[in-house]
């Protein structure tokens, strides 16, 4: 399936990714922003909070945007979507080969 990406799908991808993991990163940011402003909740609690979310986060992160190579491309693109990190509008300007090799990776 990696065989078939195209240098224009490698360009775009490098753009997409970037804009997935600040949404991710934002989401990540206002998730712990609500814990930490959480009066109801004692300091510690809120902190161990924070600290989970942070490592949930992390692994997300890890996953989803580490070692950037086009092998692992489909795989990416197809978590982010999972996390709703890449629009529709954004999955539409891959070639249609792409959009189908991402459906199926994440049909897996």
């Amino acid at each position: 399936m990696n065989d078939n990406v195209t240098q224009s799908d490698w360009k775009k991808f490098k753009v997409v990714r970037e804009r997935a993991l600040e949404r991710l990163c934002e989401r990540a940011l206002d998730d712990l922003a609500k814990i930490a402003a959480d009066a109801s909740a004692t300091y510690h609690d809120r902190y161990l909070q924070v600290f989970e979310m942070i490592n949930d986060y992390d692994k997300q992160i890890a996953d989803g945007f580490n070692y950037l190579s086009r092998s692992r491309m489909l795989q990416q693109i197809a978590y982010s979507r999972s996390l709703n990190l890449i629009t529709d509008d954004e999955m539409a300007e891959f070639t249609q080969q792409t959009q189908d090799d991402v459906a199926k990776f994440a049909s897996w």
